[in-house]
């Protein structure tokens, strides 16, 4: 029997502890806040991944109906967040990951193209994803589903 379809639907708030656990599992070696660790030590005795797993939080919050979720027979394999800025037209992807076993299937892509749909539905005229160049499949993926790279930011710190 072949596997079933996987369809993308609405974030619903069942799905925050699964999609806090895919984000720990999928963004190590990317994250931002696992480089400023590995520079900085822990502080305030929370690790990257507690930090990293709270921008879901955040992001559900925030847009709740921009959060979409790729699922298969009730398993969730990846998400996608956005936010909107609709005073000047412009939808951000804050977020997108995918279960390492169901990466190579396209869902990034499917999940990217939904949230662009959704971006346009809500009357967006711009829409950016941003990535650490660490990441080889944001920086294949993101060009190829039409991004171009516009700028490139350097991100400073220190412990106080």
């Amino acid at each position: 029997m072949p596997d079933s379809p996987v369809s993308i639907r609405p974030y619903r708030s069942a799905d925050l502890s699964a999609l806090r656990q895919i984000t720990v599992q999928s963004f190590g070696g990317v994250s931002l806040d696992q480089i400023l660790e590995d520079k900085l030590g822990i502080w305030n005795e929370r690790d990257w991944k507690a930090r990293k797993a709270d921008h879901i939080d955040d992001d559900v919050i925030q847009n709740p109906g921009g959060c979409f979720v790729a699922e298969r027979d009730g398993e969730i394999l990846g998400y996608i967040t956005t936010r909107l800025d609709p005073l000047n037209g412009k939808g951000r992807i804050p977020n997108l990951a995918v279960v390492e076993s169901a990466r190579g299937l396209g869902l990034g892509r499917r999940l990217i193209v939904h949230a662009i749909d959704y971006m346009r539905d809500q009357g967006m005229k711009v829409a950016q994803i941003e990535t650490m160049a660490s990441n080889a499949i944001g920086q294949h993926l993101y060009p190829s589903c039409g991004f171009e790279e516009v700028a490139r930011q350097v991100h400073f710190a220190m412990k106080l």
